[in-house]
């Protein structure tokens, strides 16, 4: 028997020991799994409470559980849902005497998800929804997850493949009629409005700031400076708690050390780095290695200074990338500490003042980071796309649309083919054609039992 046409199951609950646990049955088998243990079919989607008994009539546990008949289930199969009392040992019992029964056997990472999308209950922008749903650290990451699993990209996509298939109908009927005088004109100038405005709506959700896809991942903030300034205290600061060694021996910290926050519903990654300086430590040099890296890479560098410093020029090009030498001035922030022992003097304009063992100067900071991200990531409450998928998908589906119109007037036949090019692209975003090679990188990342 094909694995794809097994009956699966998993723990769909969270880790044990809990409260409740629940494991669910996917498949053709899953009747016989329910009627095996719980004596008999309940309702459909109503909750049943039953004792569970082994294969020798012996007690498992007292359990509620629920039949989902299919088609209408989360898969699309018939689903059996076991809500036990969530010890191992529990567990351990229900599990195998679940494995016992033929042609049913443990589910794979994101098989139950996998299969309702090959069963038509969610398209593949759905299903990316969904895991970054599960994966969602903050709330605006939530929030934007929630939105591509009711549909925001994928209803919208459905749309335009659509479109361009009765587009591509006029086309291709144009080629047809071709002996028929003004016929094919006839047809062409509706095609041709319905490609410009589809052109249109497609390049507006590409030309809409990127930053959205980058929610996922969070921003990334790398605190950097020459050593014993005061990095490790200030990353303490910001995670509220102590994650970095502070010593007052330069080089402490040899290796990178993240941290992930929450900062008003945005993810960011706040990294403590190896203070840059030259050194014959080559455990010291492979940390400078690894900081300069990082900070390059980085969204935004807090190069932090103590006092009255001077701005090393030379210490600061290290952040730049080979070759790089228009990096965003915005993209570094001067930070002086230990501002509580500055006798008096000010701060250049645009510069941060705080006192990291004390706490000076931490909120305006903090603030100053949230309205940062909050620019970095711009209005993604309407964003469409969250993926580099999406969005590659989506500009060869508009670089096909707008080649169609350069052809339309040479030749329907080159044109129709531009329109088959977009039609495929959008299929592919959807993942209802040739997505074999996407599919496993996808559901591989889902846990057991979804």
């Amino acid at each position: 028997m094909h694995p794809r046409d097994q009956t699966i199951f998993a723990l769909s609950s969270g880790r044990t020991p809990s409260a409740i646990a629940v494991v669910r049955v996917s498949g053709p088998q899953a009747g016989l799994a329910l009627t095996t243990l719980a004596g008999k079919l309940p309702a459909p989607r109503r909750a049943s409470r039953r004792l569970l008994r082994d294969s020798a009539g012996q007690p498992i546990d007292d359990a509620v559980v629920l039949w989902f008949p299919g088609p209408s289930s989360a898969t699309g199969e018939d689903v059996a849902e076991f809500h036990v009392h969530g010890g191992r040992a529990v567990l351990s019992v229900l599990f195998a005497e679940i494995a016992v029964i033929p042609n049913i056997r443990a589910a794979e990472p994101g098989e139950f998800t996998r299969r309702a999308f090959e069963n038509g209950k969610l398209d593949l922008t759905e299903a990316e929804g969904l895991d970054d749903l599960i994966h969602a650290d903050t709330d605006r990451q939530r929030r934007q997850a929630l939105r591509q699993l009711q549909g925001l990209l994928g209803d919208r996509a459905r749309d335009w493949r659509k479109r361009v298939i009765e587009a591509s109908a006029l086309i291709e009927a144009g080629i047809d009629f071709s002996d028929e005088g003004d016929v094919p004109a006839e047809l062409r100038a509706p095609a041709i409005k319905a490609i410009e405005t589809l052109h249109g709506e497609i390049t507006t959700v590409l030309a809409a700031q990127g930053h959205s896809e980058r929610l996922r991942e969070g921003l990334v903030v790398a605190i950097a400076g020459e050593p014993n300034v005061g990095k490790s205290t200030l990353i303490n600061q910001l995670a509220r708690r102590e994650v970095a060694i502070v010593s007052p021996h330069a080089g402490t910290t040899r290796d990178v050390i993240e941290v992930q926050l929450d900062l008003d519903g945005y993810p960011v990654t706040i990294i403590d780095t190896a203070g840059i300086r030259e050194t014959d430590d080559p455990v010291e040099q492979e940390g400078v290695r690894r900081a300069r890296a990082r900070a390059e890479d980085a969204d935004l560098v807090l190069w932090l200074m103590e006092g009255e410093q001077a701005v090393d020029p030379d210490a600061m090009r290290s952040l730049w990338k080979s070759g790089d030498s228009d990096r965003s001035e915005g993209s570094v922030w001067i930070v002086r500490n230990k501002i509580d022992l500055m006798a008096g003097g000010t701060r250049p304009s645009g510069e941060f003042g705080i006192s990291a063992g004390r706490g000076d100067g931490i909120p305006e900071l903090v603030d100053a980071l949230v309205k940062f991200a909050s620019e970095f990531f711009g209005a993604t409450e309407g964003a469409v796309v969250t993926r580099a998928r999406q969005r590659d998908l989506l500009s060869r589906a508009s670089e096909s649309l707008r080649r169609s119109l350069d052809l339309v007037e040479d030749g329907e036949e080159l044109a129709a083919e531009e329109l088959r090019a977009a039609a495929y692209a959008l299929g592919r975003l959807l993942g209802r054609v040739d997505v074999e090679d996407v599919l496993g990188a996808i559901f591989q990342k889902f846990c057991i039992g979804k």
